[in-house]
Formats: structure tokens, C-alpha cells, sequence
């Protein structure tokens, strides 16, 4: 029997730690000026709570097992740091392509939009997903882990960058224009990423990287929208709801 009791232990707390930092970061150092709202929060940390609970018992186990079990077929080069690189790759551009299909396939969105009624962006909003797009993706990384052989290790030290990276790109941090624009020739910053979560369904149809930004040049589907301070957040013709809206909404709604 695999003991999985520690793999979410690593993740967690360097997750907690940067979402910590963030949020108070870009309390004091706002991009843009926004009302605090308690009832957003608690709907985001509501939303994470139930994931908090749904990773160890079904991802990890998930995840483990599509390792456990994949066929041996890499050969000797892809291993130790190069192989780690090449996973890390990979994985990256995995993600990629099923947060590209979230939007494309009907029945995903219905679950992804949740994560895009949010009508503010801070770091919470990185937390901010239903438990049935976890669930899926989950599966679905499973079956990529199992057909490239790919080891646990690698997933989870993609998995813990992609949490931070992730909180990261969605705060309202304010980061010094010329920094930021350098950054986003490698990385996913606030400013590419704000455009993604943009209330108009073309901008909101474009940005799909996570970490490395140069997956939507290459595919063709980086927007050439430039993020404004007035720029209106969440699902075009749609509003946010309470909590329990959210996590009925996928099976009650058709948008």
C-alpha cells in the first residue's frame, strides 16, 4: 500500500504560504482599486474548502495510482533533471490544452464558469473552482500521467508550481510595468491573465496558459486586448451567485 498521508503536506503549505503573502501584498500594493467583499471571499474559500477536502481522498489517489501502474517504457535519457524538465513541460502544455477545451466543450464550461463568475480578481480568485472541474481534470491527468509514464515526483512539483503560479497571475498585485512586461515573455502575469477573465467572451476565449506564456503565441490564442483599470470581470450577461448557487449551477444551467 502507498502511504499518500504527505503529498498534499509539501504543496499545502507552500501554497498557504504564497496565497498568505499574496493577499496582503496586494492589499497594501493594489493594481486596482476594488470594494472588499466578505460574501466574494467566503464564496472562493467556500469553493476551496470542499477541493481542500476532495484532493487527498480522489486526486492524489488519482494521480498515484496513474504512476503506480504506467508501463516502463521511457528510456534512460528522460530521467533525473532533464526528465523532470521535460515532464515539467509537458504537464504545462497539458494544462494548456484542457483549460482551452473548459471553454470550448459546453458540459466543461458549465463547471469552468464558475471559476469565471467571479467579478473581482485578487489571489482567492485562484482557489475558486467546482469540485466537478477538479474531479475531471483529475481524471484526465490521471490518464495523461499513465500514458507517459510520468512519476509522481514530477506531478507534484508541477502541481505545486502551478498553485503558486496560478495565485499568482490572479491577484491584484501592482508590479512595475517594465518587470511585468518582461516577465510575461516567459510566465503568465496578472496582465495577460486579467484579460482571460475579461467579461467579454472573445477575451474571455483567449489566454489559456498557466505558467509559461508562450503556449498562446504558438496556438494562436493570445488576445490582443490590453488589461485597462476599468476592465469589467466575470462571465459576459451573466452575475455571480451566493455559494450554494455555485455548486448547484453546473447541473441546474445550460450557459
Amino acid at each position: 500500500m502507498i502511504d499518500l498521508s504527505h503529498l498534499p503536506l509539501g504543496k499545502g503549505a507552500i501554497g498557504l504560504g504564497v496565497l498568505v503573502a499574496m493577499l496582503i501584498a496586494e492589499r497594501l500594493f493594489p493594481a486596482v482599486r476594488m470594494r472588499e467583499e466578505l460574501a466574494r471571499l467566503g464564496r472562493n474559500f467556500g469553493l476551496a474548502a470542499l477541493n481542500l477536502v476532495l484532493s487527498p481522498l480522489v486526486v492524489v489517489p488519482l494521480s498515484a495510482l496513474a504512476a503506480q501502474w504506467a508501463p516502463a517504457w521511457r528510456p534512460l535519457w528522460w530521467s533525473d533533471a532533464p526528465g523532470l524538465a521535460l515532464d515539467l513541460l509537458l504537464l504545462d502544455f497539458w494544462i494548456y490544452l484542457w483549460h482551452r477545451v473548459n471553454h470550448v466543450l459546453p458540459f466543461l464550461w458549465r463547471f469552468h464558469a464558475v471559476h469565471h463568475l467571479d467579478e473581482h480578481l485578487d489571489a482567492s480568485s485562484a482557489l475558486r473552482f467546482h469540485f466537478g472541474e477538479v474531479l475531471l481534470s483529475a481524471l484526465v491527468r490521471a490518464l495523461v500521467i499513465f500514458v507517459l509514464a510520468i512519476p509522481l515526483s514530477s506531478v507534484v512539483v508541477f502541481e505545486t508550481l502551478l498553485l503558486v503560479f496560478t495565485i499568482f497571475h490572479h491577484s491584484n498585485l501592482r508590479i512595475p510595468s517594465t518587470l511585468e512586461r518582461a516577465l510575461s515573455l516567459v510566465i503568465v502575469t496578472p496582465s495577460l491573465h486579467w484579460v482571460h477573465h475579461h467579461a467579454q467572451r472573445a477575451d474571455t476565449d483567449s489566454n489559456y496558459a498557466t505558467v509559461l506564456s508562450f503556449w498562446d503565441l504558438l496556438f494562436k490564442s493570445r488576445s490582443g486586448t490590453k488589461r485597462f483599470s476599468a476592465m469589467k470581470i466575470g462571465v459576459e450577461g451573466l452575475s455571480d451567485v451566493p455559494l450554494l448557487g455555485l455548486i448547484l449551477r453546473p447541473f441546474q444551467s445550460k450557459t
